[in-house]
């Protein structure tokens, strides 16, 4: 899905200040920008409400919702919500790292014995989610640079670490960003499909994009409170299902609205999915 750009010129308090940093390093950590004609507040509705009008899509968001919200009343979570969140914090990382090509077994990761960078990775970013949840509506492109630091680290040279990896990116991951900060009125589910979809398309960054993908929709889910707790692995629901995950991806990346509507739904399936495991896990 192609988040359009607005017409409306944009601008600043004050000029930046001059620096010694490159034209993409400028656009990246610039302040953050203010549009003349059109509240921030008005463009996620604008953009993500029509989206709910596609085929099947509602119904999707909706039953994904429901399984969430019964899995999270689950009586076990009252006293062991904290063993359960660190389970699906290593699930999460484990298959996130398996979609990327990286498969391990689930109990060599929690022995210790994997080393491999792209599976530690993974296991950092799930480590730091709580404390970037918070952040993530406030400050989206620290947060997304400091996922993409954290998963790669190891594979990436250190200068690319946290910078997008040219200025073709820059354009529609900054109205990507302005969808996450902004007062939404749409389905947290809706928006982390999005910015699932958009981060996988754009891959901004060098090395395992997808991985950094992955962490910024679990980070959607916690901020928008369908998972204020984070106790959903959606990446187990996407690894399930990971021919129809790799088809809906392309799909969504076409930029059509039967496209669009693929990926919804898939995710939403996933979402249900990652639900179930909580009753396992607890």
């Amino acid at each position: 899905m192609r988040v359009a750009n607005s017409p409306c010129a944009p601008s600043t308090q004050s000029p930046a200040p001059k620096c010694n940093l490159g034209r993409r390093d400028r656009y990246w950590f610039a302040p953050r920008r203010r549009l003349l004609c059109v509240t921030v507040a008005e463009l996620p509705t604008a953009v993500l409400a029509p989206l709910l009008d596609l085929a099947d899509v509602a119904p999707a968001l909706a039953a994904a919702r429901a399984a969430v919200d019964e899995a999270l009343r689950h009586p076990a979570l009252r006293r062991s919500g904290g063993p359960v969140a660190a389970e699906v914090s290593l699930r999460s990382a484990v298959a996130s790292a398996a979609l990327e090509g990286h498969r391990y077994e689930l109990e060599d990761v929690r022995a210790g014995t994997v080393t491999d960078p792209v599976l530690q990775g993974a296991l950092r970013v799930a480590r730091e989610l709580d404390g970037m949840a918070q952040l993530w509506p406030k400050v989206p492109r620290q947060v997304l640079a400091r996922i993409h630091v954290l998963v790669g680290r190891d594979i990436v040279a250190d200068g690319e670490l946290g910078r997008p990896v040219g200025p073709a990116v820059l354009p529609r991951l900054a109205d990507l960003l302005t969808l996450v900060s902004a007062d939404n009125e749409v389905p947290g589910l809706l928006l982390a499909a999005i910015v699932h979809g958009e981060l996988l398309t754009l891959r901004p960054f060098a090395g395992p994009s997808g991985i950094v993908a992955r962490a910024a929709t679990r980070l959607t889910l916690v901020a928008t409170g369908v998972d204020p707790r984070g106790l959903l692995a959606p990446e187990v629901g996407h690894l399930a299902r990971e021919p129809e995950y790799q088809g809906a991806a392309n799909a969504y990346a076409t930029g059509t609205p039967d496209g669009v509507r693929a990926w919804i739904k898939h995710v939403a399936t996933a979402v249900e999915l990652a639900a179930g495991e909580i009753g396992v896990i607890a």
